[in-house]
C-alpha cells in the first residue's frame, strides 16, 4: 500500500508522525527553540521542523513544547541547506504547516488566513511580542511590560 501525504489530509497522528520522520540536517538551536530539515521516510517529502519550548509564567513555570512542520519544495531544501535561504519562524513561514495540539495530533494552519481576519489591535500585540523575542528579553518583568501596554 502506497504512503499518503500528510498534506493530503486534514490531521494528523503524532505517532504517524514520528514513525515516518528522519532528520536530515539539524540547522539551528538557539535557546528554547531548534530547526532542523527532515524527510517522510514513506513518501520522500521534505518538511521543516521548529520546535520551541514555552514557559508559562502565570503557571508557575511549566514548560510546554510546540512543534510546527513547513512542507518543503526541492529547492528550498537545496537553499536552506545550501545558500543560506532564510527560515526562521514567523518571518519566513508564508505556507501553510502543521502543529501540534493537545489531542495528540498534528493540524494544518494557514498563517495568511489568520491574519486576514485579526483584529488591528491584536496584530499590534503579536508584532510587540515578536519584538520582545527578537530582543531576547525573556525575562518576567519585560513580558508583564508588554502585557500591561
Amino acid at each position: 500500500m502506497m504512503a499518503v501525504s500528510w498534506t493530503k489530509q486534514d490531521k494528523v497522528a503524532a505517532d504517524q508522525l514520528q514513525e515516518r520522520l528522519t532528520t536530515i540536517k539539524e540547522l539551528a538551536a538557539p535557546e528554547y527553540e531548534s530547526y532542523e530539515i527532515i524527510k517522510d521516510s514513506e513518501t520522500g517529502e521534505h518538511y521543516l521542523h521548529y520546535a520551541y519550548m514555552h514557559k508559562d509564567v502565570a503557571a508557575g513555570g511549566t514548560e510546554e513544547q510546540f512543534h510546527y512542520l513547513m512542507p518543503l519544495e526541492n529547492d528550498d531544501v537545496l537553499g536552506i541547506m545550501f545558500s543560506e535561504q532564510p527560515y526562521t519562524y514567523p518571518d519566513h513561514w508564508h505556507n501553510r504547516f502543521l502543529r501540534n495540539g493537545p489531542i495528540g495530533s498534528y493540524i494544518w494552519f494557514d498563517p495568511g488566513e489568520v491574519i486576514e481576519e485579526l483584529d488591528p489591535e491584536i496584530v499590534e500585540m503579536m508584532t510587540k511580542l515578536q519584538e520582545l523575542k527578537a530582543s531576547k528579553q525573556t525575562d518576567e518583568e519585560s513580558i508583564r511590560k508588554i502585557l500591561g501596554e
